[in-house]
């Protein structure tokens, strides 16, 4: 009774004192679904291309641009544009010969950078005019996730196949360096002081981080079971890292670079699992997969990509305190004020 209490009012708060919108992005079902986050419903769902894997929001809010990554079949090409204010669908960008987009982030105007696996390289496209600007080989493969430090106009690609990070000078157009780091390396995330750059290596359970004035891997932080991504809290006193095997979130210390505590998922995969992207490889884990968190650093979002929900947990308690469902397989996060 105490629980559904202190559940009721965790609730009510957050439903009167949040506004914005979740964006969460369903593989299979090849849709994003906007949620508005006061009222913890979905508001519409809206076409993407096939499999959308992750996506970027505008800095005003409005657009939301999506990466179809495509499936082992069909390989995808494209980028979805969503008005998330108007809450419909704006229009495809091809990508022509570039397959595979995934990882994807706002750089600035109307451009956004995205990795291409197929291809080993980075792209800046731009949204509006709907063509490529530039493509930079990383030359590593599976380029998955990016990042950009904005202090210092670089990019940096987390490269599974290879276990490093591509770190890229946007300005200039180049490659600069790779910087190995461990077997599967596929989360990363940058501090809001943009001096560190931290590495998910999910093969070798360990997270990487980058000193991004040297470029060099200061430490390297074990991480059990599977570290899939990682997430900064706005303040920069946290890093969570969703951990696929485990079905569970860790939670380190930023600072002290160390494993703090974990967050089990409690929930069990769903039926049909084995017909999808991670099958039954990690047996009845939901599959933490995606991390967004709110602006303002109370509350994360975490995409169980094998249970069809998202796990709402509250960063003053380091507790659940809610489920969201929106569709079928979620898996890339997105988060707009409007």
């Amino acid at each position: 009774m105490k629980y559904f209490v202190l559940l009721l009012l965790a609730s009510f708060s957050f439903a009167f004192s949040r506004q914005g919108t979740l964006i969460v992005l369903n593989k299979s079902d090849h849709t994003a679904s906007l949620i508005d986050v006061g009222k913890r419903a979905v508001v519409a769902t809206l076409p993407t291309g096939v499999a959308p894997h992750e996506v970027a929001v505008s800095p005003d809010g409005r657009l939301a641009v999506v990466a179809n990554y495509g499936t082992g079949q069909q390989p995808g090409n494209s980028l979805t544009v969503l008005d998330v204010v108007e809450r419909k669908k704006v229009r495809d960008i091809d990508l022509a010969s570039y397959r595979r987009p995934h990882g994807i982030v706002w750089v600035e105007g109307p451009r956004v950078a995205v990795t291409v696996e197929a291809n080993k390289a980075l792209l800046i496209v731009d949204v509006e005019a709907r063509n490529i600007v530039d493509a930079i080989e990383t030359d590593q493969p599976l380029s998955h996730m990016v990042v950009v430090v904005p202090q210092r106009k670089l990019a940096f690609t987390a490269n599974i196949g290879s276990g490093s990070a591509t770190v890229i000078d946007i300005s200039s157009k180049r490659k600069l360096k790779d910087i190995p780091t461990g077997a599967g390396a596929e989360g990363i995330d940058v501090s809001p002081d943009g001096k560190e750059v931290w590495v998910t290596n999910r093969s070798a359970h360990t997270v990487s981080v980058i000193d991004t004035d040297s470029l060099i891997v200061k430490t390297t932080i074990p991480s059990a079971s599977f570290p899939i991504r990682a997430k900064f809290t706005p303040d920069g006193k946290y890093v969570l890292v969703s951990n696929a095997q485990s079905g569970d979130v860790a939670v380190f210390d930023a600072k002290e670079k160390k494993e703090i505590r974990r967050i089990k998922m409690e929930f069990n995969r769903v039926n049909d699992a084995d017909q999808r992207l991670f099958g039954t490889q990690f047996g009845r884990s939901p599959v933490p997969v995606g991390i967004l968190i709110e602006p303002s650093g109370r509350y994360a979002f975490v995409a169980n990509t094998q249970a069809d929900v998202v796990t709402m947990i509250d960063l003053e308690e380091w507790r659940i305190v809610d489920r969201l469902v929106a569709g079928k397989e979620p898996d890339g996060l997105g988060y707009s004020s409007r």
